[in-house]
């Protein structure tokens, strides 16, 4: 509500921020009478990382991003009656309990799966909720396990599987062992709730054989390499790939390790421009079958906007749908 983010405010006279104008809900069962288009959440966790073996931190990211977006400018570019915040998932007890596991214990994955599990029942209950409301949830990660809940809350609003994009240097189909951030895509397909999945900006060097051959096999799959967009022998452009799974329902998945330098779990110094992922964004916020936005694996950092970054991307997607 109004007063639990005026701390967080930067106001100044002659000036609107987006802050000031969001729109808020008393509780969860008013949100079908919101005139409100995009639902913004956070997933402050970092267990599915953990779980995979990578590095902690992504829980910063959404109180970051909202520092950042709720001073942005409310000027005639952005309508602040489009956007409602919602607030936060709250994830404290997993993460409390996921301090307390010992990395020593010869089950410490297996127990942090299982804290993955919860979050995961958690963020589809959300997004089903928000989808049957006819909003489209924009939610900041979290590590990128949370696409599972993502994927499965819009199939069951939707009661049907879904496509999806994903714009990463990773594919997250690893194995079916317990959950993890590598792995919320292959759960995804398991149970039928993901139908079309295309991956853009894939990275060979981190992509294993079995995975490969999987695709390779599969003709719901599609993946444009980053190896072959730097060469410019890409057989496919990011408008195909869109042509590949917009044609239903499909959530954007953004990675944040897809982009060079960007602080995250996987941070690498190869990829894309943030300004190209925005194109990314904005290009696929503009299908009518874009369903919600996902951005995950980002860390805050002091040596890094990660907070603004984030916020370029929440506004660009706003952007791109005319309502």
């Amino acid at each position: 509500n109004p007063k639990n983010i005026a701390n967080r405010l930067a106001t100044r006279a002659g000036e609107t921020k987006l802050g000031e104008t969001l729109q808020f809900i008393p509780a969860l069962e008013d949100l079908e009478r919101s005139q409100s288009h995009f639902v913004l959440f956070g997933i402050p966790e970092d267990i599915g990382v953990r779980a995979n073996h990578g590095k902690p931190g992504t829980s910063g990211a959404w109180n970051a991003c909202l520092d950042s977006l709720l001073n942005v400018q409310a000027n005639h570019f952005i309508d602040p009656a489009k956007l409602l915040l919602l607030g936060e998932l709250d994830c404290s007890e997993e993460m409390e309990k996921a301090s307390n596991l010992e990395p020593s214990d010869p089950n410490y994955l297996v127990k942090a799966g299982e804290l993955v599990g919860q979050i995961d029942e958690a963020v589809s209950d959300l997004v089903s909720r928000i989808i049957a409301a006819g909003k489209v949830p924009v939610a900041i990660g979290g590590g990128h396990n949370n696409a599972y809940g993502m994927i499965k809350g819009l199939s069951t609003a939707s009661a049907s599987p879904i496509n999806a994009l994903n714009i990463d240097a990773h594919t997250d189909l690893r194995q079916l062992e317990h959950r993890h951030s590598g792995n919320g895509f292959s759960y995804a397909r398991e149970h039928r709730f993901l139908r079309k999945y295309a991956i853009f900006g894939l990275h060979q060097n981190y992509t294993p054989r079995y995975i490969f051959e999987e695709m390779d096999a599969s003709g719901e799959i599609m993946y444009v390499l980053m190896e072959d967009l730097i060469k410019g022998e890409a057989a496919a452009s990011f408008e195909d790939t869109l042509n590949f799974i917009s044609s239903s329902k499909f959530g954007l998945e953004v990675d944040c390790d897809a982009m060079a330098n960007f602080p995250s779990s996987a941070q690498s110094p190869s990829g894309f421009s943030l300004e190209e992922v925005r194109k990314m964004v904005y290009l696929a916020g503009k299908e009518k079958n874009c369903s919600y936005l996902h951005l995950c694996e980002a860390v805050a950092t002091e040596n890094f906007p990660t907070g603004k970054a984030l916020s370029y991307l929440v506004t660009d997607f706003l952007k791109a749908r005319k309502l």
